[in-house]
């Protein structure tokens, strides 16, 4: 039998416990709100002089946002270019590596434009809101617009880059949308993955089903059936809840990193492209 002095002590130590836990879950909510951006979006900074170098030709473009800041983009071209192909890349890198990514398209006689966002590559500024980085990529599509008729334009989101593809589509009139490793929202994968975490303390939302459901543009989806970043199942969601995505094209053991070389994906790009 315990003494009461026993007791109390146990109940003392689980008090001071559960305060602990109480503050340590405080400060991480606190850390998580002000600290969003280095969480959400990992850029890599280049020095302002250095030079690309790519096998396909490319120009490089500056881009003036509504505050000033130059952003860089890369201008890749084919070598008889039936269209545009306007493409958002994912959170981490720059384009000295995404760019790698244009030959793909250039090949079914697509140019492709690359921007890197605030922060990233030779891009000024750093990102501080949602509202911003949706101007900043408008800004940049209603420069190519003044090379490519719109109905040539077929934008691709990757990865993050979906949900800024899906919200660009929905406020312009692009020819196609093609969303590689989409997120439902950036609401939803945090319930997917802290639940534990209140989703009111996440200030990028991103609410991707809610552009397609606002856009009128045919949207095919790609996914890996492995991926472990984004779950696959938000490519199910939204292939159920947006009647815009005509298709779902599952990559079967495909992870998140990869999918341009995929075969599976090559094929399928080839016949959406030609």
């Amino acid at each position: 039998m315990q003494t009461p002095g026993l007791t109390t002590s146990i109940k003392k130590l689980i008090l001071r416990t559960a305060k602990i836990v109480v503050i340590f879950y405080i400060l991480l909510c606190i850390a998580l709100y002000f600290l969003q951006e280095k969480l959400i979006f990992l850029p890599e900074k280049l020095e302002k002089d250095l030079k690309y170098s790519f096998a396909i030709p490319f120009d490089e473009r500056t881009i003036q946002t509504t505050d000033g800041k130059l952003l860089n983009g890369l201008l890749f071209k084919a070598d008889s270019s039936k269209g545009l192909i306007f493409y958002l890349h994912g959170n981490a890198g720059s384009l000295e590596r995404w760019g790698a990514v244009a030959g793909r398209y250039t090949k079914l006689n697509y140019d492709v434009f690359m921007l890197d966002y605030r922060g990233y590559g030779k891009s000024e500024g750093s990102i501080q809101n949602q509202q911003q980085l949706f101007e900043d990529i408008q800004t940049a599509y209603n420069e190519v617009k003044k090379e490519y008729n719109e109905t040539n334009i077929i934008i691709i989101g990757y990865s993050i880059g979906t949900g800024l593809a899906a919200k660009l589509a929905s406020d312009n009139h692009p020819k196609r949308l093609i969303l590689q490793a989409p997120y439902y929202s950036l609401t939803d994968m945090m319930k997917h993955r802290f639940p534990i975490i209140p989703t009111f303390l996440l200030r990028y939302k991103i609410e991707t089903v809610q552009y397609l459901n606002r856009s009128k543009i045919p949207t095919v989806l790609f996914h890996g059936d492995a991926d472990k970043v984004i779950y696959y199942g938000s490519s199910v969601k939204l292939k159920t809840d947006c009647k815009t995505v005509d298709t779902l094209i599952t990559l079967a053991g495909e992870g998140h990193n990869g999918m341009t070389d995929n075969p599976q994906y090559i094929e399928a790009i080839q016949k959406l492209l030609q």
